[in-house]
């Protein structure tokens, strides 16, 4: 299928927003602390990397910080901020003439001036020299160095390095809360381009399920999607590894890994959890779609299905600034068990079931997390607000309320999986809820996740997917009914996106 979409013309203007909102904020800090509004703000890019001992260079993609500020999509470089004058400096390595046998034209400085719209371009063995001539306290020029840590994967940002930085003063501990805070809150450029790997991701995934069939390969819907959002949407990088999981594979909540590499045939009554979703400059998607292989639900996968559904509906329903994530969870797991209760899988009260915390049983993931330039962005707990200790709650990516602005994943999920299923069945506080006769029939159902990307508006929120999610929508897609279809705008999230105001 060909694509009505084209890839956008990047706006290099969103980090140079980036880089004034992460100027204000740390002119506010140090005002507030009483610190003079000198020094830079340094952060080193990534580097290109071999395979091991080889010359192989992997395909490279920037750090996300440096990319969040400077939009640089070649390695090698440093980037600057000079606190008190607000002028941006851009650092490039200088190359060997033999770069441009090999690699091509070697681009001046004045290209990478313009193209990333800094104040001006230097080369990187200048950067002790141009620093010097640029600062404009007294005493040692002082340097705002990126080192924090991470919450999601708890590894720590590495700060800059460079020969002579002995010669400068370092603050490692200012830059790292400030930087990450503004990452949180998205601006109408960086929606622009989330919005974009949305559609073009969405699309790929109605592509895969058109194309879905008994006896193909998971790394063929893989290949599938991949192919779509390169070839139409000029999306060279993925978020994150595909998961390609159908059967008992989609109980593996990150299946697709090397031992697990999305291999597995595709048969007759399995049901396919796909999680897959696009980059476009940098900025992700983060869609997962799960439906038959076959294009008929089964009554069994109807019950799974629908209490999935429902509960994604009902945090969407509940979104808006204010509310507390940890209650949106909270609130996901509810909705599944009672839905599990009506198709006679669990007995008993609801209540009692959440009080013996058999929500993560069937859910043990966390329901959804910040996105952005990482498929995982970061901000989820900043400084002062604690993980929670519960089971279910502590695989929170975030115990934050919302705030307009927040682009966050909804993804509930349902799932049989042997290594939480049997040991639950026979603790004496939770085996009671099970009926023993009717589970029985979902050994090796694997599960079932539904993910949409949403943006917190001033008055509720916007769904950014547009994938289909009714089970009548996807057996009509799958049998070759056109998709997206015409609706009217009743939706109180669709309606509180400020491009429908």
């Amino acid at each position: 299928m060909a694509s009505s979409l084209s890839p956008p013309k990047v706006n290099m203007e969103v980090h140079v927003h980036n880089r004034h909102k992460l100027l204000k904020s740390l002119r506010q800090h140090l005002s507030q602390s009483s610190l003079p509004l000198h020094g830079f703000v340094l952060l080193q890019g990534g580097d290109e990397q071999t395979r091991y001992d080889t010359d192989h260079l992997e395909l490279f993609r920037q750090e996300s910080y440096f990319a969040y500020l400077f939009g640089v999509e070649e390695p090698g470089f440093y980037g600057a901020i000079d606190i008190g004058s607000g002028n941006s400096i851009l650092f490039a390595p200088r190359l060997p003439d033999e770069y441009a046998v090999w690699m091509g034209k070697i681009k001046s400085l004045s290209h990478f001036k313009e193209h990333y719209m800094v104040t001006t371009a230097c080369f990187t063995d200048e950067i002790p020299t141009v620093l010097k001539q640029h600062y404009q306290g007294s005493g040692k020029p002082l340097l705002f160095l990126l080192h924090g840590l991470n919450t999601d994967s708890n590894n720590f940002s590495k700060p800059a390095e460079f020969q002579g930085i002995g010669e400068f003063d370092q603050d490692l501990t200012t830059l790292h809360p400030i930087l990450t805070e503004c990452r949180v809150i998205k601006s109408e450029l960086e929606i622009d381009l989330i919005q974009f790997a949305n559609d073009i991701s969405s699309e790929a995934h109605v592509e895969v399920m058109r194309k879905a069939k008994v006896g193909m390969k998971e790394y063929q819907l893989e290949s599938t999607f991949l192919h779509h959002t390169y070839m139409y949407g000029g999306c060279r990088h993925c978020s994150y590894t595909c998961i390609c999981a159908t059967g008992d594979n989609s109980a593996v909540l990150h299946y697709g890994h090397a031992g697990a590499p999305n291999d597995k045939t595709l048969e007759d009554g399995d049901m396919a959890l796909l999680d897959m979703g696009a980059e476009y400059h940098f900025y992700g998607s983060d869609i997962t779609c799960s439906f038959p292989i076959n294009g008929k639900f089964t009554s069994d996968q109807s019950l799974i299905y629908n209490a999935v559904l429902d509960a994604h509906n009902a945090v969407i329903s509940s979104m808006k600034p204010g509310v507390s994530w940890v209650d949106m969870h909270i609130l996901a797991h509810r909705v599944i068990l009672e839905s599990l209760k009506k198709g006679h899988i669990v007995v008993g009260n609801v209540d009692d079931m959440m009080d013996a915390h058999l929500g993560p049983v069937f859910m043990p993931h966390g329901l959804g997390h910040f996105l952005g330039i990482d498929t995982h962005d970061p901000g989820g707990y900043p400084k002062g607000l604690e993980r929670r200790k519960e089971p279910g709650l502590k695989a929170l990516r975030t115990a934050r309320e919302l705030q307009e602005g927040m682009v966050i994943t909804v993804e509930p999920g349902c799932y049989f999986i042997d290594a939480l299923l049997p040991p639950a069945m026979n603790n004496p506080k939770t085996s009671k809820f099970f009926n023993q006769e009717v589970i029985s029939r979902f050994n090796g159902f694997g599960g079932v996740r539904i993910e949409s990307d949403v943006l917190v508006t001033a008055t509720g929120c916007y769904n950014m997917t547009k994938c289909p999610r009714e089970i009548q929508e996807i057996e009509a897609v799958m049998a070759g009914a056109p998709w997206p279809v015409k609706k009217t705008l009743s939706s109180a999230c669709e309606l509180a996106h400020p491009k429908f105001l």
